[in-house]
Order: structure tokens, then C-alpha cells, then sequence
């Protein structure tokens, strides 16, 4: 009997749980053609009163309503509403973790400390109702990346509306992650030591072993490899170009350092994330034609001596010497803090950055960082139909309310856990 009650359980557990979830869309089968809003293109360009038509998963005209042009499939009046593409969250863990304090939820960070073979891929949750929750702000794609260690793992890029990790793919194994050490450090407080930061006079040592471990992973792929090791490997597309490294490192030194080691060793595919006090290195990112994945801006600066405001003028800074800039995702309650990407976009653009060129941290210009700008980033013909409608601006939190949204031309509920809540409340205290 008490097996019977358990396995009953059980199964109610399981089936609740998965009619909680939204069904992903299907694919498109009829066309849509989106009229009368003003559509930002995501390449800086702005065109009022738009048309934009896609069939098949793809854009196939973007121009003026104004056009005599026969209308796609179904006709979308978006008149006095404004037309994105759709945002992407570089250097995020969503779908890695559901909830913090539950062990079993949480598959970001491996075991190890050089894990280059590890894929973040086949542990991401497409089900998962932190993923849900991302849509109605409209960010419907993610790099997926994992946490931990000196070498993490390998990120993968996604789409925000799959059956599982298969489907929601669109670019697996795109970058490896590595955290590099700081030169500095703080004494341990809770055994009496002084918390102030002081040189950490094992830098040189930790250096010296991320470079014999690349040292050691080249020597063996340019050996005979009579054994498999799979770490080794994994490292083979950072030295022929076909897979970049995304350094997650802050500070002049640090930042300096990881460009130059990482380019004695034949690494050059390189990419900056985080990356505070990158302003300070600003010719040799240019000179090396390295881009900048920024952290989220609302947050405290670095030192004692930075400007108030630095974390909030980076990116202009960067953009008008001439460096690629990306906004990512990283820190505490990341996961959550994801579905805000619109939000810290606009942060930069209230610190002096144009509103359409803050838009391409998000989008086209994440997109390129990723290495996905042929198919996806832009509103343009032939890319993929991965756009929203907002009755207003989406990079302000009043103007940021969806109306549709569409991934691969797949037209996706906004619907998730927190906007039922919303409704349930909402009707308990109407008045009757």
C-alpha cells in the first residue's frame, strides 16, 4: 500500500510538473508579415514605420510599410510599437541551476581544475522555469556557461523555447572558459588575518601552470597520441583558430598578462570577459582586435580609487576607441538577473552611450563575440526570425511589455510561472 502511495505521488509529481511548463512552439508553417512599427534593426539603423516579412523560419523583406508589396501570411497591425531582434545573454548559466539552495539542481561547476573537455551543453534544462522566465523581456537566446575552476569548460549557444538540449541548440561548442588568476588577494578574515587586498605572491606559480598545461596539451596533439586523453583534445580548435578562448580576468595587469601568455602559446582566437579595467589596456585589445564581454553594470566598482560611475561608462569608453563590446551575465543570482539584460543595456545608454549602439551590446554585437552574426543578431533578409514586438522601448522597463515574439519564426509563448502568479494575484484583489 505505501508503495502504491508513493509511486502515485511520484507520478503527479512528474506529470504537474511537466503541464507546468510552457509546450514549445512548433515550426512555422504560415508566414507573418509585421507592419507599422518601428523596427530597430540592431545594426544602429532605425527604420520607422515598418514592414517585416518571414516564412519558413527566415526574414525574407524588411523595409517600408509605405511598399507596394503583397503581405506574407498572417498580417500583424504593430502600429505605435516597436520591433527587435531577439536579445542574447552571453556568458550565462541559465538552465545550468533551477535552484540554488537544492544540490541536485545545480550543474554548473565540474569537478576539477582543468576541464576543457567538459561540455555545459548536455547539462542544460530546457524545461527549466528560470529559461521560461526569460522570453516576456525578450532574451531568447543564451550562451550557456559553466562556472568553476581554472579551466571551466566549453560553452554552447541556445535558443529559449526547446523540447531539450538537442533542440535548443544552435551553435554547440563554441568557446572554451577560463578564470585567471588575480594578482592580488585578501587575507583571511575569519582566522584573523588582515582582509585588505595584498600581492599574491603565488601569481607567477599559477601562471606558470596554466602555461605548461598548454604546453603539455599542444606537445601531445602535435605527438603521436598512442593514448587518448581527452582534455588535450579538447583544446585542439584553440590552436588552429576554430574555437575561441573567453578569459574571464579583471584588472591592467591581469588582463595584460592573459593576452600575452595566451598568445606565446599560439592562442589568438581570444575574448575578454568581465574584464574590469579594461579601459586602461585599450591598445592592445584594439591591436589585437579582441572583444570585450562586459559585466553587468549595477554593481560596485573594482577598487577604492575608481570612479563612481566606472562600472556605468565602461562601455562608451571602450566603443569609441574602437573596441567591440558585449554585455554578459555573471555573479550573484545571475540566473535570475538574466531576464534584466534590456535593462542593463539601457543602463549604459543613460551613461552617454547612444540608445541603438547600447541595443548591439545585446544583439548584433553579442552575436559576432559568439560567432553567430551570419544567421542571427540582426533583423536583416536571410537571417533567422528570431524578433519580438514591444508596445514600447525595450531597453526601459515601462516600455519593455511584449505582444508576440518569435524564435526561427516559430511564433513562442510569453506565458511562464511568474505571469500566472501575476494573473492569480492580480484577480484576488479586483475589485468586485
Amino acid at each position: 500500500m505505501m508503495k502504491k502511495i508513493i509511486y502515485g505521488l511520484l507520478f503527479f509529481f512528474l506529470v504537474g510538473n511537466s503541464i507546468a511548463q510552457q509546450t514549445p512552439a512548433k515550426a512555422q508553417i504560415t508566414g507573418f508579415s509585421i507592419e507599422g512599427a518601428t523596427a530597430h534593426i540592431g545594426d544602429g539603423t532605425v527604420i520607422k514605420n515598418s514592414l517585416i516579412m518571414f516564412a519558413n523560419g527566415t526574414i525574407n523583406f524588411i523595409g517600408s510599410a509605405m511598399t507596394k508589396i503583397a503581405r506574407q501570411g498572417t498580417v500583424i497591425n504593430a502600429k505605435g510599437k516597436h520591433v527587435y531582434p531577439g536579445f542574447i545573454a552571453a556568458n550565462a548559466t541559465l538552465g545550468l541551476v533551477e535552484i540554488d539552495a537544492v544540490k541536485a539542481t545545480d550543474d554548473q561547476d565540474e569537478i576539477g581544475i582543468m576541464n576543457p573537455h567538459i561540455r555545459s551543453l548536455i547539462a542544460y534544462n530546457a524545461e527549466s522555469k528560470v529559461v521560461e522566465s526569460m522570453r516576456p523581456n525578450g532574451v531568447l537566446m543564451a550562451q550557456i556557461t559553466p562556472r568553476g575552476g581554472t579551466i571551466s569548460g566549453t560553452s554552447s549557444i541556445v535558443q529559449l523555447d526547446a523540447w531539450n538540449w538537442e533542440d535548443a541548440s544552435i551553435h554547440a561548442d563554441d568557446a572554451i572558459h577560463m578564470n585567471w588568476p588575480s594578482s592580488f588577494i585578501s587575507g583571511k578574515w575569519w582566522l584573523g588575518e588582515d582582509p585588505a587586498l595584498k600581492p599574491d605572491a603565488k601569481y607567477a606559480d599559477k601562471i606558470g601552470t596554466i602555461k605548461t598545461y598548454f604546453m603539455n596539451a599542444k606537445n601531445y596533439l602535435e605527438g603521436t597520441q598512442t593514448k587518448t586523453h581527452l582534455p588535450y583534445q579538447s583544446t585542439a580548435g584553440l590552436f588552429n583558430g576554430s574555437k575561441k578562448l573567453f578569459l574571464h580576468v579583471n584588472g591592467q595587469k591581469e588582463i595584460t598578462d592573459a593576452i600575452t601568455i595566451s598568445k606565446e602559446l599560439g592562442i589568438n582566437n581570444l575574448v575578454i570577459v568581465n574584464g574590469a579595467h579594461a579601459d586602461k589596456v585599450v591598445s592592445l585589445l584594439v591591436k589585437n582586435n579582441i572583444p570585450v564581454v562586459l559585466d553587468r553594470p549595477h554593481r560596485n566598482p573594482n577598487n577604492e580609487d575608481d570612479s563612481y560611475d566606472a562600472t556605468y561608462t565602461i562601455a562608451k569608453t571602450l566603443i569609441d576607441k574602437g573596441v567591440l563590446v558585449s554585455l554578459g551575465m555573471e555573479g550573484q543570482m545571475e540566473r535570475m538577473n538574466t531576464r534584466n539584460l534590456p535593462f542593463y543595456a539601457g543602463t549604459f545608454a543613460a551613461f552617454g552611450l547612444d540608445k541603438e549602439v547600447a541595443l548591439q551590446l545585446i544583439t548584433l554585437n553579442t552575436a559576432k563575440v559568439l560567432g553567430i552574426d551570419a544567421f542571427t543578431g540582426s533583423l536583416a533578409v536571410g537571417k533567422d526570425a528570431t524578433l519580438f514586438i514591444s508596445q514600447g522601448d525595450a531597453l526601459e522597463m515601462r516600455g519593455n511589455i511584449l505582444t508576440d515574439a518569435f524564435i526561427q519564426g516559430r511564433k513562442i509563448s510569453l506565458e511562464t510561472h511568474q505571469t500566472k502568479l501575476w494573473r492569480r494575484y492580480s484577480d484576488k484583489y479586483k475589485t468586485k
